[in-house]
């Protein structure tokens, strides 16, 4: 019989997405208690920290495709969450801003989120999360640049 070798790639890329699932799962299910999914959380997020932005360029920093930023927005408007403005300077340009009632909605709930997130990396301590921290945002330098 041969002897088997591990593929550390392979048992990498397997545990990353098992504790991403798992992480995630937290956060989903807290975000749903609120009324959202992860997208229009994720937007909704980025309005609040970033401010204002153009509806082209949402989709790149909340890492999904384009298509769907009308759709989310949509939904986040008639939740009252969120508004479109045309830009002044070019007729062209959406912009999405956060609504007063959204960045209340954010202010409220955001810092439970975050107790959310803690708990479910509650396995590794704080030194364990710098380094792996440190080390995933190695790999993802990596992987981005070699996909070009």
């Amino acid at each position: 019989m041969a002897e088997q070798t591990t593929n550390e790639s392979l048992d990498l890329f397997i545990a990353l997405s098992r504790a991403s699932q798992w992480v995630n799962a937290h956060a989903d299910r807290d975000i749903r208690k609120h009324g959202l999914n992860r997208t229009e959380f994720g937007v909704l997020e980025l309005l609040y920290h970033k401010g204002s932005q153009p509806l082209q360029q949402i989709g790149g920093k909340v890492l999904m495709s384009s298509g769907n930023i009308t759709y989310v927005i949509d939904k986040l408007e008639k939740k009252g969450l969120c508004r479109r403005r045309a830009s002044l300077e070019d007729r062209r340009l959406i912009y999405a801003e956060i609504t007063e009632e959204g960045s209340r909605f954010i202010e409220e709930i955001f810092p439970g989120h975050t107790s959310v997130i803690e708990q479910s990396a509650g396995g590794l301590t704080a030194e364990e999360k710098q380094v792996a921290s440190k080390l995933l945002k190695k790999l993802g330098r990596f992987a981005q640049e070699s996909f070009k």
